[in-house]
């Protein structure tokens, strides 16, 4: 196992860079066809306490999101990208960009659709803040 304090912020933050893909089918879509909001929010949500927890390596609670920008509705038949990156490390605290990509499942490329800022506080086993960077 390594040392994490033996690597720099931006390695530290190359390391953590999450990537996930999801197909929307039905059961994530709204009454208009196209992803229900609450879905892409919860999936933005993890894909971030993803990132925050392997850049820190420490108990991580979302306490903030930040702007939440829905550019365009994602259409069911399509897949997304979301990728998750720290953007900012406080004493406590970390923030987390995330996006959303959409990718027609029979042509190439990808555009964003949806972005937003997640924020997470380090605890201990109290459940109070710790420093994230030790």
């Amino acid at each position: 196992m390594m040392d994490i304090t033996s690597f720099s912020f931006e390695q530290r933050q190359a390391m953590s860079v999450t990537r996930i893909v999801k197909a929307i089918f039905p059961g994530t879509t709204n009454h208009h066809n196209t992803l229900f909001g609450g879905q892409a929010l919860s999936w933005m949500d993890e894909a971030a306490f993803i990132a925050a927890t392997r850049f820190c390596r420490k108990s991580l609670v979302t306490v903030s999101t930040d702007r939440i920008d829905f550019k365009e509705p994602i259409p069911a038949g399509t897949f997304v990208e979301l990728v998750a990156k720290v953007v900012r490390v406080g004493r406590t605290s970390l923030t987390v960009k995330v996006d959303i990509c959409i990718e027609n499942m029979y042509c190439d490329g990808q555009h964003q659709a949806i972005s937003g800022e997640f924020k997470f506080v380090a605890i201990d086993e109290q459940r109070k803040p710790t420093p994230v960077m030790e």
